[in-house]
């Protein structure tokens, strides 16, 4: 029982050494993990980042026990569930979390299994010889018999994501050599100086965030443009609107001033300003007509005889 004892000690003070180092860390889900992917996460994170395992149960005394000290990692608790796992760090979070998930096995599907994802069945020609014809029938996917083997005609999704994989699916996916699951690290969530969120937000890029900033300030400045209530977003375009008012009223009651007075010139003297932009137009086309008539003349005396008659 001492041994015991000094063992949980040990592992509540490393924890809390942990949670008092490292600003950052991935609970993660480790089902169905070997130790041979444990090892070789660990050795990718080495010097990157720590992997902490243990009992929930002791995982959960130890942190209540930490609250008075440590507040913020009572927001935990809810996910130290299943078969979980802490990767404690101080790296930038989207680094980690990509070596967290990249080291994935793949393995055969298991009746029971809740399929991950769609689970296909290729066209492709079997190999197996025609007396198995009957087993791909019972499960409906469409066959013909091609040089004396077993040819799959079309493409047939076996399972859909989120069912269970029946026994006759697995028995057809091993048969054919299909390895549907993959295994790994999961992240089940992001704990971050003070904040708990699920992995997801690590994907969100830069781009997206100004996207979606520039669309919500867009959306405020509308409502409130809308409603007559000033907001920092629609102060600037109050400006302008209140200015163009401004403008067709001192127009309109020929009210001028230094600050409009080409623009009033502008609106009384429109030919002024359209020959403009026919002139610069006409001024290139001009540039132009010398280079041609330069050419044309080479053309000419290009054929030219140069003083020699044909037969001379």
């Amino acid at each position: 029982m001492g041994g015991v004892r000094e063992k949980k000690a040990e592992y509540f003070a490393k924890l809390r050494e942990y949670l008092e180092e490292y600003k950052s860390l991935f609970v993660v889900g480790v089902d169905n993990v070997s130790s041979q992917q444990m090892h070789e996460v660990r050795k990718e994170l080495r010097g990157r980042a720590v992997v902490l395992m243990g009992k929930n149960t002791m995982v959960r005394r130890a942190i209540r026990g930490f609250l008075s000290d440590l507040p913020d990692f009572e927001k935990l608790l809810p996910f130290v569930k299943g078969n979980v796992g802490f990767v404690f760090t101080n790296e930038p979070l989207t680094e980690i979390k990509d070596v967290i998930i990249s080291n994935r096995v793949a393995a055969p599907a298991r009746a029971g299994a809740v399929a991950p994802e769609d689970i296909w069945v290729r066209a492709v020609n079997t190999g197996m010889e025609p007396g198995k014809t009957s087993f791909f029938q019972a499960l409906g996917v469409p066959t013909k018999i091609a040089r004396g083997t077993i040819e799959i005609v079309s493409d047939v999704k076996v399972v859909d994501a989120g069912n269970k994989v029946g026994q006759s699916e697995a028995s057809l996916l091993n048969l054919l050599n299909i390895s549907p699951f993959t295994f790994g690290l999961t992240v089940v969530q992001v704990y971050d100086n003070g904040q708990v969120f699920p992995s997801s937000i690590l994907d969100i890029t830069d781009e997206e965030l100004v996207s979606h900033f520039v669309s919500a300030v867009s959306t405020i400045a509308s409502i409130s443009l809308a409603i007559g209530y000033p907001t920092l977003p629609s102060v600037g375009h109050t400006l302008i609107n209140n200015y163009k008012d401004l403008l067709a009223v001192a127009i309109a009651a020929s009210y001028h001033y230094p600050e409009i007075e080409e623009l009033v010139d502008r609106i009384e003297n429109p030919e002024k300003y359209a020959s403009a932009a026919p002139a610069a137009a006409s001024a290139a086309s001009g540039d132009a007509a010398p280079a041609e008539e330069a050419a044309a003349e080479e053309e000419e005396e290009s054929d030219d005889d140069m003083g020699f008659g044909l037969f001379d």
